[in-house]
């Protein structure tokens, strides 16, 4: 018997079909992960990762610049620290509140956060293979992927990165 949904995921748009594919994905590897995380979590512990490269160093401290001279900015670095706090209590970053690279704060993966985003990468690849993504499938999702970022990228590049 045909899982009950097949006939109004048949009749969605790619947009909604895209959500679904994350969702499982993102399922799949919390529920194998060996540490409990949220999904922002997850997305914000890939982000510390993607920010120590010296290049993104340099267009955060530009924001921070920016970002300096509107009121709401201490309100909004208060936010932004709670939720890397919760990375730190579990020993996956470490927060530098004073880094002598022109930012306001700096994280940096500790080994164990490391081990877990290493894992996480484990996990992507083997829910690939539960799902069946072949490699057609990659290059059609590759495609879409680089046609779609452009859109991203650009209104990024608008509004010189600040995001």
């Amino acid at each position: 018997m045909p899982h009950p949904h097949n006939d109004a995921i048949a009749n969605m748009p790619a947009s909604a079909l895209i959500g679904i594919i994350e969702e499982s994905k993102m399922t799949y590897v919390r529920e194998n992960l060996s540490i409990f995380l949220h999904e922002s979590q997850i997305k914000l512990l890939k982000q510390v990762k993607k920010h120590e490269k010296p290049h993104h160093k340099r267009i955060r401290a530009k924001q921070f610049e920016k970002a300096k001279k509107d009121d709401l900015f201490n309100v909004h670095l208060g936010l932004y620290l709670k939720k890397y706090q919760k990375l730190e209590k579990l020993g996956l970053i470490e927060i530098d509140l004073q880094p002598e690279n022109g930012l306001e704060y700096d994280c940096k993966l500790t080994p164990k956060g490391i081990e877990v985003l290493i894992e996480i990468a484990t996990l992507e690849g083997k829910w690939e293979s539960v799902v069946g993504i072949g490699d057609e499938d990659r290059e059609v999702l590759k495609r879409l992927a680089l046609d779609s970022f452009e859109i991203s990228y650009r209104h990024k590049k608008n509004r010189e990165f600040i995001f």
